[in-house]
């Protein structure tokens, strides 16, 4: 069984959503991040089919997902709740941006179980909903249109905080075989021989051209399946001169 998300206990909790497909669609973006945990407050309408069809590869989260009837009962055990909304208020919340924020959430999320809080896809969360969490958080945008679709902001939201977690690393590409000192060298004193061959380096003057493709070759980090390519090409070409 593969290990769980190093990003910890966090619950993406949907308040008052207007359309059943945002919901699915939300599900999905989570399960792509490794969030299971899904809350919905009086939503409008249950998750119906269109939900379970948007929700595509995300449907146990939202088979799982708990429905309750106030903002209070889907933050019931957390330590932290983070709002999300970029609009002004005239509250104590310091407004920060979802990347900066990401640290001081996954710092919580060590301690207990912590909600990321999503409004209407209207009209986002009210001050009442908002004051039951500790941090306000924006995801930056273009000003001249900085609506997110509620599922898109789920997704951003869950992306960084994985990301910052660290929660998913690259795939590693295991039979990949760096090319040694022995390796390059013999690449090098090949590639001068068939420059002098050819006539290209003038072995009396030869400048700083060895210099220079050695600064390259650096540059490139080469497999030793790749110098030994380089290498069967300077053999062609040497066959071919000596014809």
């Amino acid at each position: 069984m593969d290990p769980p998300p190093a990003h910890g206990p966090i619950r993406v909790v949907l308040a008052r959503p207007s359309h059943p497909g945002n919901v699915g669609a939300a599900a999905r973006a989570m399960k792509t991040m490794g969030f299971t945990d899904l809350r919905l407050v009086a939503p409008r309408r249950a998750p119906d089919d269109e939900a379970r069809a948007l929700a595509a590869g995300g449907g146990e989260v939202l088979a799982s997902a708990r429905t309750v009837g106030a903002i209070a009962e889907a933050l019931e055990g957390t330590v932290l709740a983070a709002g999300f909304s970029a609009r002004g208020r005239d509250l104590s919340h310091p407004l920060r941006t979802l990347r900066h924020a990401a640290p001081d959430i996954l710092a919580a999320a060590r301690e207990g179980p912590v909600a990321l809080v999503f409004g209407n896809e209207t009209s986002g969360l009210t001050n009442e909903e908002m004051g039951h969490c500790r941090l306000q958080v924006a995801i930056p945008a273009d000003p001249a249109y900085s609506s997110l679709n509620l599922a898109a902001a789920v997704q951003v939201a869950c992306y960084e905080i994985a990301t910052a977690a660290a929660s998913f690393a690259p795939p590693q590409v295991s039979d990949r075989m760096p090319a040694t000192t022995q390796d390059i060298e013999a690449l090098f004193a090949h590639w001068e021989a068939a420059m002098v061959e050819s006539g290209y380096l003038d072995p009396a003057n030869p400048g700083r051209l060895m210099e220079r493709l050695r600064r390259m070759i650096a540059r490139a980090g080469l497999e030793r399946s790749e110098a030994k390519a380089l290498r069967g090409m300077l053999a062609a070409f040497e066959a071919r001169m000596r014809r």
